[in-house]
């Protein structure tokens, strides 16, 4: 028998801890390496209190992507230079013994 067949169905799960129930899209496969039934589950939302509805946790679309706008580096739009340590330190006694302007 070559032929897969495939079982969907929506499972609800209450998470213990906060009491917000789940909805889940199960589907069931055979592992022939186990020789068992299996099932793989992917969120589909959260099951709403009052209403019993299946209020989606997030959007589930694909980015688009604009063919116009290439990925790769950012370019600094700000600069900034901040002095610590011994370099700092170095800094300051060049200014008071007169090395800085020497070396100038």
């Amino acid at each position: 028998m070559t032929e897969e067949s495939y079982m969907a169905s929506v499972v609800y799960q209450t998470n213990k801890k906060t009491g917000i129930a789940y909805a889940y899209e199960s589907i069931a496969y055979w592992d022939k390496k186990k020789k068992q039934s299996r099932a793989k589950r992917k969120c589909i939302g959260k099951v709403d209190p009052q209403t019993q509805q299946i209020v989606p946790t997030r959007k589930r679309q694909l980015p688009v992507v604009s063919q116009n706008h290439k990925r790769g580096p950012v370019p600094i739009t700000r600069a900034k230079r901040s002095f610590y340590g011994a370099t700092y330190l170095f800094d300051r006694i060049g200014e008071e013994t007169g090395v800085t302007e020497d070396l100038k």
